[in-house]
């Protein structure tokens, strides 16, 4: 599998299937290639076939087998070019015929150029295979392993939490009595992300935390903490980065708490935190006793937190992704998955594309997925993560924002009327669909570019799209409780919601008579918001569409 999937080979993989369960006659081009492609039901695989065929037809030397093979591999037309009439001269005086030998030359030429030799191969199948055992067996233990061999790499790390994610591991945020260097396993086999992928905090710093951790215990409240981190290492920027990505979160005081000012005080919660941990080990280093025992040490009160709102989703999010690079926690536009499925059929990665072209981007990969985009009509939904307005060298105004979605993000420009008409959307925390077209700039042959024509909030999308919508039922699922269900569901939107301007129809099924009746409701109307919609998805035997 490893040496057939590989362009070349690849083509005769349906063949090789078919031969290896005697769906379909094993052939050889020639009987003398028989003893060599008889392991792989007389197909070419290996590098050492074309080799060895070569020295078993045509007599070359081994020497000569291996400059083929380099050839071939190298792209070597010239020296190809050289070999062929002596391989068609020798094997056709050895009897073989020379329209044949034409065929196999033809077909090495197409194959070796990405041909794979056996040993290599069996290597590499041989570490597939463990990997394979070990993402099946340890699939947390595996991708913790995963995420830490690209800790450097942000992309990479978002890629594979969504792994993650489809795999139903559940890959936890940074949390100081669990996280080590690196992600790791819990005893709940949860990965927890490691501490050292937290911006602003040094590794000396983790270290020297989880060194106490392992010395004397679980931290058993954020004071506790202060009081056992060294003050010298685990400074200022340390706790602030902490309490952005969620490592004091289970210290049971939200992270807003941190950075509130009460009207009594002078100082934020980390300010009073470092404080207090100075106070205490300078205390405690200057061995006073006090009158009553112990340490001056133990007299100092443990800071109190006013009382204060907590951060919105949007204000945590951007504050944890500025901590560790990603979205954990959420992502803002979940609120926004039903508009982003439903209204925005292409990708923030669609709009790369565009611009890796533009950049000059010519590689296989980019060049095929962009004759897929060329001359079409994109829609794309995403969040406006910054922008920035200035001037061109004429004094003309233009605007420039950086737009992403859950997969990737992409520079925008906009100029001239576009950016007087649009300019209104270039707001951070904006969530949009994009409509425009990827095409040839005025008068510019091959200069492509992502051409806006209507921008619109995703927030609006659902009340301008949705003008009804049909919950289907099979005949055989229909029963009073589920009627129930439906009909407590139906009364808490109504209750609960000003805005039902949605029409509510029904639809009854059944698959084995292939028959259907749909069933408008007069008078009753919905809000299809997000509450609604996981209320229908949470009733198993119940679907929906809108129109």
């Amino acid at each position: 599998m490893n040496a057939l999937y590989r362009p070349g080979p690849m083509a005769y993989i349906p063949s090789f299937i078919k031969r290896k369960n005697g769906e379909e006659e094993i052939k050889y081009d020639l009987e003398a290639c028989e003893g060599l492609l008889k392991e792989t039901y007389g197909i070419t695989v290996y590098q050492e076939q074309v080799m060895l065929l070569s020295q078993n037809l045509a007599d070359f030397t081994k020497g000569e087998a291996d400059v083929l093979r380099k050839a071939m591999g190298k792209k070597q037309k010239d020296v190809l070019d050289k070999m062929k009439p002596k391989f068609i001269k020798q094997a056709a005086e050895k009897g073989h015929d020379a329209i044949i030998l034409e065929k196999i030359w033809k077909d090495w030429e197409a194959f070796a150029e990405y041909a794979f030799n056996k040993s290599h191969s069996t290597c590499y199948a041989w570490i597939a295979y463990q990997t394979a055992y070990l993402k099946a067996n340890f699939p947390a233990e595996y991708m913790a392993a995963v995420l830490s061999n690209n800790m450097s790499d942000i992309k990479q790390v978002a890629f594979f939490m969504e792994e993650c994610r489809q795999m139903g591991v559940t890959v936890l945020g940074p949390d100081v009595n669990e996280s080590d260097l690196k992600f790791a396993v819990n005893t709940k086999g949860e990965i927890r992300f490691g501490m050292s992928a937290v911006k602003g905090v040094g590794e000396k710093a983790v270290e020297s935390i989880i060194e106490e951790r392992v010395a004397n215990g679980p931290y058993t409240s954020v004071f506790d903490f202060a009081k056992r981190s060294n003050t010298r290492i685990v400074n200022k920027k340390a706790y602030e980065s902490f309490v952005y990505s969620g490592a004091f979160d289970a210290f049971n005081f939200h992270r807003a708490q941190y950075f509130y000012i009460g009207a009594n005080d002078k100082m934020n919660g980390i300010e009073k935190l470092i404080k207090y941990a100075n106070d205490f080990q300078n205390n405690e280093n200057s061995a006073q006793a006090s009158l009553f025992g112990g340490s001056k040490a133990d007299l100092i009160l443990e800071p109190t937190f006013p009382v204060s709102p907590e951060w919105g989703l949007i204000d945590r999010l951007k504050y944890e992704k500025d901590a560790i690079g990603i979205f954990l926690s959420g992502h803002p536009l979940d609120d926004y998955r039903f508009e982003l499925t439903n209204f925005c059929q292409y990708k923030v990665k669609h709009l790369s594309i565009v611009n890796k072209i533009r950049g000059g981007d010519t590689s296989d990969e980019v060049l095929a997925e962009f004759e897929y985009l060329k001359n079409r009509d994109l829609v794309v939904g995403g969040l406006v993560v910054s922008t920035t307005q200035r001037m061109t060298k004429t004094g003309k105004p233009f605007g420039v924002f950086v737009f992403e979605d859950y997969d990737e993000s992409c520079e925008i420009a906009l100029f001239g009327d576009d950016f007087l008409k649009f300019k209104q959307f270039l707001t951070e925390g904006y969530f949009l669909q994009i409509k425009g077209r990827v095409g040839e700039r005025f008068k510019k042959e091959g200069d492509w570019e992502f051409k806006v024509n209507t921008i619109d909030l995703l927030s609006e999308l659902r009340d301008k799209l949705t003008k009804s919508i049909t919950i289907q039922v099979a005949i055989d699922e229909i029963n009073d409780d589920l009627m129930l269900e439906i009909e407590a569901i139906l009364q808490h939107n109504k209750e609960n919601n000003e805005n039902q301007n949605c029409k509510l129809n029904f639809e009854v099924f059944d698959n084995v008579q292939s028959l259907k009746l749909e069933l408008p409701s007069k008078s009753l109307k919905i809000n299809p918001n997000n509450e609604f919609l996981q209320q229908l998805a949470n009733l198993n035997t119940v679907h929906y569409k809108l129109n």
